[in-house]
């Protein structure tokens, strides 16, 4: 072996904090982009941004269109300093309102209306009072008998099911106002919750001495119950979606358009350009690295905005069907894909289509959307399809199957061969259902 000192050159690419502020712009979203430009301006001071008025409009919107949102504290250490009050909701209106309401039309003694006021104040935002009778009972400084029997005032009113402890509580509280009682359904809840929701049927059937059609009108009849009575009191902040793109299609052709109206426009601010050319060593040596970093800053959006264009017309063109004939037409597509055809790595199209939002004229889409894999084809040859498409054909499968004979996921994967030309596998077919949230077979079986 010859020994000797050899020179060799290599490359290697080196991350400097350009290049990562670079690729932290790319990944960004357009709200997310924004408070990152405005973080900036705080820590430069020759950054200047001038808002657009569609970002000014927007902002507006959807500052008049929300409405507060409050912990409402359902979640708590049970300590003894802890008072169910300390978590009653500031809202002006709900469900509590609603139930104080409800207690003015009845009549109280004054001391009993004081305890049923008080543990309406203590429901949470589902409709639950998640403290034990006798917690609420030392925080009154009242006999346990007393408070039970507000409690039992409170769940007497709508909604139906207010103020229960627990979902097998509030399931027997609605069950219990109905008009028509069914004693069989109360006692099924009452023992074998558990089992009715992992619909062993059967089971159940054989505990009670009942045909088994008997306990799915039970299941059905339970369906139509509200596990969360206060949920549709809640008031949730509309949530926004900024496009970062709008797609439309012109004299027959798809054309992409950045939304560069929802950025500000960043620029030098000119109060500090005379400074750059001042004598002050320090001063000006301060000022033009903070030059060079809003340089930079306009250069990485500039790149930013030329890579998302670039991407999402490559993923436009590839999935024009979709775009003309929907769902059922999305094509097979990865990032490789995309990455070959606009000349970038695959991570650069990963961080430019995360959290970034396309407006078509099907709707507003995730980039990440159009990307899914392909399932295999026919024996002969044939292409194979998008996963979206399997989707579609198993759900409507399922959808069509006999409800007395559901189809098992080897079934499944068998139609589709032999109706689609797809090969799948039974694990795939699973693996669908689980994320479409298709119960197996056992559990979509129905009895009557």
């Amino acid at each position: 072996m010859d020994l000797g000192l050899y020179q060799q050159q290599t490359m290697k690419l080196v991350m400097t904090n350009e290049l990562r502020q670079a690729i932290t712009i790319l990944q960004y979203s357009a709200l997310d982009l924004n408070n990152y430009l405005h973080e900036q301006q705080l820590e430069n001071p020759l950054i200047e941004l001038k808002e657009s008025r569609a970002h000014e409009e927007l902002v507006r919107d959807s500052m008049n269109l929300q409405t507060p949102y409050y912990d409402r504290g359902s979640r708590h250490d049970h300590d003894d300093d802890y008072s169910p009050l300390d978590h009653v909701s500031d809202q002006t209106e709900g469900l509590q309102d609603f139930l104080l309401s409800q207690l003015r039309l009845l009549k109280l003694p004054d001391a009993q209306r004081r305890i049923v006021v008080y543990l309406a104040l203590c429901v949470d935002e589902n409709g639950y009072l998640p403290y034990t009778i006798e917690k609420l009972a030392e925080e009154l400084d009242e006999p346990l008998e007393n408070t039970e029997s507000a409690l039992h005032i409170l769940q007497s009113l709508e909604p139906a099911g207010v103020g229960a402890r627990s979902l097998k509580d509030c399931l027997l509280l609605q069950l219990r106002q109905l008009e028509n009682r069914d004693l069989l359904a109360e006692r099924v809840v009452e023992e074998d919750l558990d089992l009715l929701g992992k619909k062993q049927y059967k089971k159940i059937a054989k505990k009670a001495g009942v045909d088994v059609q008997d306990i799915q009108t039970i299941a059905d009849l339970i369906q139509t119950l509200n596990p969360r009575p206060g949920a549709v009191f809640q008031d949730e902040p509309a949530k926004y979606v900024t496009p970062d793109i709008t797609v439309k299609k012109i004299e027959g052709r798809y054309k992409v358009m950045l939304n560069d109206q929802y950025l500000p426009k960043v620029s030098l601010n000119r109060q500090y350009e005379k400074m750059l050319k001042e004598n002050n060593e320090e001063l000006t040596g301060y000022l033009k690295q903070k030059h060079e970093q809003l340089q930079w800053i306009i250069k990485s959006i500039a790149q930013r905005q030329q890579t998302l264009k670039n991407v999402t017309e490559a993923i436009i063109k590839h999935q024009e069907a979709f775009l003309d004939h929907g769902p059922g037409y999305l094509q097979p597509l990865t990032l490789k894909q995309i990455a070959q055809i606009v000349d970038v790595h695959e991570s650069t199209v990963s961080r430019a289509t995360t959290r970034k939002y396309v407006q078509t004229p099907r709707g507003v889409f995730e980039l990440k959307y159009f990307f899914n894999s392909m399932v295999g084809g026919g024996a002969g040859g044939s292409d194979g399809t998008s996963s979206e498409k399997v989707k579609i054909y198993l759900k409507r499968l399922v959808d069509e199957e006999p409800k007395a004979k559901p189809l098992s996921d080897q079934k499944l994967a068998e139609l589709l061969k032999s109706e689609h030309d797809i090969h799948v596998s039974r694990r795939t077919v699973a693996k669908y259902r689980d994320e479409m949230h298709i119960p197996s077979s056992s559990q979509r079986k129905r009895y009557a």
